[in-house]
């Protein structure tokens, strides 16, 4: 097991993310921020905390609810009702990113009405895709063999993400 990033360095990654998301958002009002269940909703809230403390953007985090391992397997959903996304502004986040199979079926329910931008963030982006989905903002990308293992804990004073 390898610390790959201590809280520290988790913190100057969420910090930056924020900003470039600041940047990607400079002509909108709102943004929504979806994080997926677990980690990708504490990533959500801590970005929300970053770009409302230095923009005027107004942002809505909400958790997107899916089985991870099996995301077609029981309903996705949101913790706001979906209509409020309609011709909105939407970042899709969760932890790590590596087949994209989460993202994946988590854009599909967004696709399901008018949105005006989605964009993607990975604190952790592997590059093991099996879908087409990008990440637009990544904190680090991180070149592993498909046999690793890539966690990530976010508790508020004792964050790291390891690599097994």
């Amino acid at each position: 097991m390898q610390t790959i990033l201590n809280q520290q360095q988790i913190n100057q990654k969420i910090v930056r993310l924020g900003h470039q998301l600041i940047e990607a958002a400079f002509d909108q009002e709102v943004i929504y921020l979806g994080g997926i269940v677990g980690n990708g909703y504490v990533l959500a809230q801590l970005l929300a905390q970053v770009i409302t403390q230095n923009s005027s953007l107004k942002v809505v985090s909400f958790e997107i609810k899916l089985h991870k391992d099996e995301p077609w397997s029981e309903p996705i959903t949101f913790s706001i009702a979906q209509k409020e996304l309609k011709n909105s502004y939407i970042v899709l986040i969760d932890d790590v990113v590596n087949s994209g199979k989460t993202m994946q079926y988590a854009l599909l329910k967004f696709l399901e009405q008018a949105t005006k931008a989605i964009k993607t963030v990975a604190l952790i982006d592997r590059q093991h895709r099996r879908y087409p989905i990008k990440t637009d903002f990544a904190g680090l990308s991180l070149s592993t063999t498909l046999k690793n293992h890539v966690e990530v804990e976010l508790s508020p004073t004792d964050a790291k993400v390891f690599l097994y």
